[in-house]
C-alpha cells in the first residue's frame, strides 16, 4: 500500500507563515543509504590504518637527525683482461761480460736444470773459462817474476848507495885533509906548498863531482826501479782481471727461488739454452724468480681503463690450467698511456694485478685472463639520484 499525501499550497501572499514540508523517501531508499554508509566507514578505517602503520614505518627508520640512507643495489659487468704472469721478485741471470776481453761467444759446461729450486749462492751454470785461468796463471808468474825483478833492483841499489856513500865520506875527508895541509905553507917549501895547493884543488873537484854524481846515480836508480813498479802493478791488475773474469763465468743464486729459463735466438733458431750450447755476452737467458708472490701484467685500451680503480678484486685464470683460479686485486695503474701498434691515438695502459696465494703450477711467462667486476656508468648514476632523492625525501 502507499501512503497518500496531501498536497499543501502555499499562499503567495505570505510565504513565510506558511511550514514546508518534504516527502518522505521508501523503504530502499533508506536501505541503500545504509549501505553506502557502511563501505564508507569500512574504507575509513583501512586508510587509518595503513596511515598509522606508514607512520610507525618511518618513526622505526634510523635517520638520528640525518637522511635516510637507501640501499640501492648497483648492477655489475665483469672486464676480462688478458695478460701474462710474472713474479713480483725476481732477478735476471746474464752471460758474463769479460773485462778487457773480446769475446764473441761463451760456452755452457754446466747448467741446473728449469725448475729447480736453489738457495742463495748455488751454482746456477758454468761456461767454459779455461782461457781465463790460463791466463790468470800466466800473468801471476809474470806478476811473480817483476816482484823479485824489484826487490834485486832496490838490493842492488841500497849496495851502491853505501859504496857511493863511502866514496863521498872519503873524499870528504881527504878535502878536510888538504885544507889543514895548506895552512902549512908559511913552514914549507914554495914547491911542497904548491902541491899542497894543487892537492886541494883535486880534493874540492873530487868531492864536487861525487855528490853531483851521487844524487844523479840515486835518481837513476830509482827511476828504475819505478819502471818495474810500474811493470808489476800493471801485471797485478791483468792478473786481478783474469781472475774475475774466471770468477765471472761461474754464475751463483743472488736469491731464493726456482730456475727459469728464457727463450732467446741461438744458433739460428729461437729455444732454450742447454748445456753444451754458446751464448753472446750480455745476453739474459735465465731468470731466478720467487713464486711466493706473483702477479699479472696485462694491458687496458683506453676504453676499458677508465672503469678500473686500484683496489677492485678480481680473479685469475690460467690458459695453461683451466681448473686453477685465483682471487686478486688491482695494484697499479699506469698514469700515461702507450701508442697502438697502427695508430697513436689508440692507447694502453699498463695494470698490475696482484695474486693472492700461489701454486707449484703458478710460473712466470703464463697468458692469463683477469675478471675484474666493475659497475655500470648509467647504474651508477642511477644508483647516485636514488640515494640523493631519498636524502631529500627523509630530510
Amino acid at each position: 500500500m502507499h501512503t497518500a499525501t496531501a498536497e499543501v499550497i502555499p499562499d503567495p501572499a505570505s510565504p513565510q507563515d506558511q511550514p514546508k514540508t518534504q516527502p518522505e523517501p521508501p523503504k530502499h531508499q533508506n536501505a541503500r543509504l545504509k549501505r553506502l554508509g557502511f563501505w564508507i566507514a569500512i574504507t575509513a578505517s583501512v586508510l587509518t590504518v595503513s596511515l598509522i602503520l606508514l607512520l610507525k614505518t618511518r618513526s622505526n627508520s634510523p635517520t638520528s637527525g640525518k637522511a635516510a640512507q637507501s640501499t640501492v643495489r648497483v648492477p655489475a659487468q665483469v672486464l676480462r683482461l688478458k695478460g701474462t704472469t710474472e713474479a713480483v721478485q725476481s732477478r735476471s741471470v746474464l752471460a758474463p761480460l769479460l773485462a778487457g776481453q773480446q769475446v764473441p761467444t761463451l760456452t755452457i759446461v754446466r747448467m741446473i736444470p728449469a725448475g729447480t729450486r736453489v738457495k742463495r749462492g748455488d751454482l746456477l751454470v758454468e761456461f767454459d773459462r779455461q782461457a781465463q785461468v790460463r791466463d790468470f796463471i800466466d800473468k801471476q808468474a809474470e806478476y811473480g817474476k817483476l816482484v823479485d825483478q824489484v826487490a834485486e833492483e832496490q838490493a842492488k841499489e841500497s849496495a851502491a848507495r853505501a859504496k857511493d856513500e863511502t866514496e863521498l865520506k872519503q873524499a870528504e875527508d881527504n878535502l878536510r885533509k888538504t885544507e889543514l895541509e895548506i895552512q902549512k905553507a908559511e913552514i914549507v917549501s914554495r914547491i911542497d906548498a904548491e902541491k899542497n895547493q894543487e892537492n886541494l884543488d883535486e880534493a874540492k873537484a873530487t868531492y864536487g863531482q861525487l855528490r853531483e854524481t851521487f844524487d844523479l846515480k840515486r835518481k837513476a836508480a830509482q827511476a828504475a826501479i819505478r819502471i818495474l813498479e810500474i811493470q808489476r802493478d800493471r801485471t797485478q791488475q791483468t792478473m786481478l782481471h783474469a781472475q774475475a773474469n774466471a770468477d765471472l763465468m761461474q754464475i751463483r743464486s743472488p736469491l731464493d727461488g726456482v730456475v727459469v729459463l728464457n727463450t732467446i735466438w741461438k744458433q739460428g733458431t729461437m729455444g732454450e739454452v742447454q748445456e753444451g750450447d754458446q751464448v753472446r755476452p750480455g745476453v739474459p737467458f735465465m731468470q731466478v724468480v720467487n713464486p711466493a708472490t706473483m702477479q699479472v701484467r696485462v694491458m687496458a685500451n683506453q676504453q676499458d681503463f677508465p672503469s678500473l680503480q686500484v683496489g677492485q678484486t678480481a680473479k685469475v685464470r690460467l690458459d695453461a690450467y683451466p681448473d686453477l683460479v685465483f682471487a686478486a686485486k688491482l695494484d697499479q695503474l699506469a698514469p700515461i698511456g702507450e701508442g697502438g701498434d697502427f695508430s697513436d691515438k689508440l692507447r694502453s695502459f699498463v695494470v698490475i694485478v696482484s695474486i693472492a696465494g700461489n701454486d707449484p703450477k703458478l710460473m712466470p711467462d703464463l697468458s692469463a685472463a683477469v675478471d675484474v667486476e666493475v659497475a655500470k656508468q648509467g647504474a651508477k648514476s642511477t644508483a647516485a639520484q636514488s640515494a640523493t632523492q631519498s636524502q631529500d625525501g627523509g630530510s
